[in-house]
């Protein structure tokens, strides 16, 4: 195809600059300080298997690069791709006494592009840059002992090539991730919409299209092959079982220290493998495509349509769908041109917006009902053809005059009075069918009304409505009919996003129930609170919590997603806190000396942030009555979020405390006049985050099941002064 042809032209070109040069320099596989490796030179790494030069395109951009040498193939890594330099100005890389490694230009010396900016602050000994067989570029100082200390390289900045031995994963430290990120176009480096990534909290490969889930590998597992002997892993939805006439990964996932990333190697079985083939690279390429340099695709990731893929594309994720589109319906790839059923040529509708990748165009076209076909601009942007009365005429042999076009693939309507006798037969069908489940269902419904199991619309605007402070009536009808900005889940979908609220997802349990990690169709994680029937925490404690923290916005405050009641089982869906609960912090035997001082003081600081804002400045003058560690949620970035409101009150803004003969709390935390009188008031909260402080500072629970330190306090109270009162 001609789109296909270009590309093949553009690299072609790329490589030669690459390979051509081989024979004008020796084999030099390191850059010393003062070293310039200009256009017309190279570094080839020790056996030959990998160059670094400079590569330029049509376009004129240079860019430096490290390929294989024996393989007219992509380009394994790119140092700038976001920073091209101009062919045209004689670019150079050098590399000087600190380390720092640049991209030069012969006639604008100061106009340089920084890939690793050096060790400034101290002094660097024997400092060089080399080009490894593993086509791993190093910058390394020999120390005066002898011993090699690597200080940059490139497999710590990967583009859209994965080689063995590179990772892909996280530092949980630090917070590095490694990524792959596909090539903006076929003949553009500069990143993408696509990225390819671990997950190491489920433990499979993920495809993401401007951040939305669109592929994921399957969880790695145990593969043994009869035939062959030998024993792998392999993804669900990646074929790598062993094959004589491809190459074959060993999988792993490695876990060291504050790293989990996954990786590879080869397997490479000489009576197998033609030519004795030990060179890999598995990229991902401009439109989501997973494969390597000699190997059928691996993934189809940016052709997921986000229906039902299992068969033709596993791996898919499910998305929602214009109404529009079917099942089944794709775009082809094709030659030809667009015309009216009358005949002449349509016009079609230019974007020039440089933004828009080809998977762009691709999605608006899809999420346009009136788009039947699209393909990208000579230079930026999209083209498309939108109408109904549009038909594709293709050419065959192609034509080399028309443009490569993605044409939307539906099946041909039926004759006219084939389908209006099809249409009747459907219509008295449904007709039919619908009347029965109708009354089936208005039976049912009534049933469940009068034994009080099901939510009328009258109940459930009272879901979104408090009793007992005459201002929420002002909240319920701001806000009701939209579920006060609620997304109201499906129970299959959070089944799906918990896999079936499996033990491996839960996160925690206490009494008010379980707790369970999830990830929504659309890629975001969740945390989603299913509670116990016999927690205590009934409808009146879900229905608080559900209408207030859906109207407190701070910084210090959980944020609540949405629910889910699902006929005795009542969840909250909230946004997913990494880092868990203050608890774990605090009184893990293996994590409490994980927070420092800083860290302390911030989490104080937080929570009597959250506070004030509850007490003085929110909307309604809230007292949280459940304030403790476990409820203190903490972020990627461990700021503090105070969650849990089910046990909450909503004061009048001139009232200091109020009386309840229902006594619910944590006691440990909870306030002396509260746990012996039922009296709270904003000084309840108050006394609770004393309490966490002490714990904060200490490191220790202030109560645990052999001595009750709070019990003997308020017992106190009931004495004469200096009157010891024993139990």
């Amino acid at each position: 195809m001609m789109q296909a042809s270009r590309k093949t032209h553009v690299f072609l070109i790329f490589v030669h600059c690459l390979v051509s040069l081989s024979w004008r320099v020796s084999s030099v596989d390191t850059l010393k300080p003062g070293d310039r490796l200009n256009s017309s030179s190279q570094l080839l790494s020790a056996k030959g298997i990998f160059s670094l030069g400079f590569g330029i395109l049509d376009d004129g951009n240079a860019y430096i690069a490290i390929t294989h040498t024996n393989s007219i193939y992509f380009p394994v890594w790119i140092g700038n791709r976001e920073q091209p330099a101009f062919g045209g100005q004689d670019p150079f890389l050098t590399l000087d006494t600190t380390g720092k490694l640049i991209i030069g230009h012969g006639m604008n010396a100061r106009a340089s592009i920084e890939l690793y900016a050096g060790e400034s602050s101290k002094k660097i000994i024997n400092v060089s840059a080399t080009l490894l067989d593993t086509g791993n570029l190093v910058v390394k100082e020999l120390s005066s002992s002898n011993n090699e200390v690597i200080l940059w390289q490139s497999f710590d900045h990967p583009t859209d090539t994965l080689l063995p031995g590179m990772k892909l994963g996280v530092n949980r430290r630090t917070g590095r991730k490694w990524i792959l990120t596909s090539w903006f176009g076929p003949n553009d480096p500069a990143p993408g919409a696509f990225t390819l990534e671990w997950d190491p909290d489920v433990g499979r490969l993920l495809v993401r299209r401007r951040g939305i889930v669109y592929w994921t590998s399957g969880k790695l597992k145990d593969y043994y092959d009869d035939w062959s002997g030998l024993r792998v892993k392999e993804f669900d939805n990646i074929l790598t079982k062993p094959d004589p006439a491809n190459l074959n990964y060993n999988f792993s996932v490695v876990r060291s220290g504050d790293e989990e990333y996954f990786t590879y190697s080869l397997i490479n079985v000489p009576e197998w493998t033609p030519d004795n083939r030990n060179v890999s690279g598995i990229r991902l390429d401009y439109q989501g495509y997973i494969y390597d340099r000699d190997r059928p695709t691996i993934a189809k990731a940016g052709f997921c349509y986000g229906y039902d893929e299992t068969h033709a594309n596993p791996g898919c994720e499910l998305r929602e769908q214009p109404k529009c589109r079917n099942d089944g319906q794709t775009f082809d790839f094709t030659s030809g041109e667009f015309r009216h059923v009358n005949g002449t040529p349509a016009p079609a509708v230019y974007d020039s917006n440089s933004s828009l990748s080809i998977s762009d165009c691709r999605e608006k076209c899809w999420n346009d009902c009136e788009c039947v076909g699209y393909t990208s601009g000579n230079v930026s942007g999209c083209v498309y053809w939108r109408g109904t009365d549009l038909e594709f005429v293709r050419t065959n042999p192609p034509d080399d005059s028309l443009p490569d076009t993605y044409v939307l693939d539906y099946s041909a309507p039926s004759s006219p009075g084939k389908k209006r006798h099809e249409i009747i037969r459907v219509a008295v069908s449904i007709t039919v069918l619908l009347f029965i489940l109708g009354t089936i269902v208005a039976l049912f419904v009534m049933g469940k009304i009068k034994k009080g199991k099901i939510l009328t619309e009258d109940q459930f605007d009272d879901l979104l409505t408090l009793d007992g402070y005459t201002e929420t009536y002002e909240l319920h009808h701001a806000g009701a009919k939209n579920y006060h900005n609620l997304r109201l889940f499906s129970y299959a979908s959070l089944q799906s996003a918990t896999d079936n609220f499996s033990s491996d997802h839960k996160l925690g349990q206490g009494g008010f129930g379980s707790v369970y990690k999830g990830k929504t169709s659309e890629g975001q994680d969740i945390a989603v609170k299913l509670l116990s029937r016999q927690s205590g925490q009934g409808f009146l404690e879900f229905k608080t919590e559900l209408i207030l923290i859906s109207k407190l916005q701070h910084v210090n405050l959980v944020k609540l997603l949405g629910f889910c009641i699902h006929g005795h089982d009542k969840m909250l869906i909230y946004d997913y806190m990494p880092n868990k609960s203050l608890d774990f912090f605090l009184f893990s035997p293996f994590d409490k000396e994980q927070l420092n001082w800083q860290q302390r003081f911030n989490i104080i600081e937080g929570i009597a942030q959250g506070l004030l804002y509850l007490h003085k400045y929110s909307r309604l003058r809230i007292i949280h009555r459940d304030l403790k560690p476990s409820n203190i949620l903490l972020d990627k970035d461990m700021n503090p979020k105070i969650s849990d409101f089910g046990l909450a009150r909503i004061f009048k803004q001139n009232a200091s405390e109020a009386n309840t003969n229902r006594r619910v709390g944590t006691y440990g935390y909870m306030a002396p006049e509260y746990a012996m009188k039922g009296i709270f008031s904003t000084k309840s909260d108050v006394y609770s985050f004393g309490i966490i402080v002490l714990e904060i500072v200490s490191g220790k629970k202030t109560i645990d099941s052999t001595k009750w330190k709070a019990r003997w306090t308020w017992s106190n109270t009931r004495g004469s002064s200096g009157e010891k009162v024993s139990h």
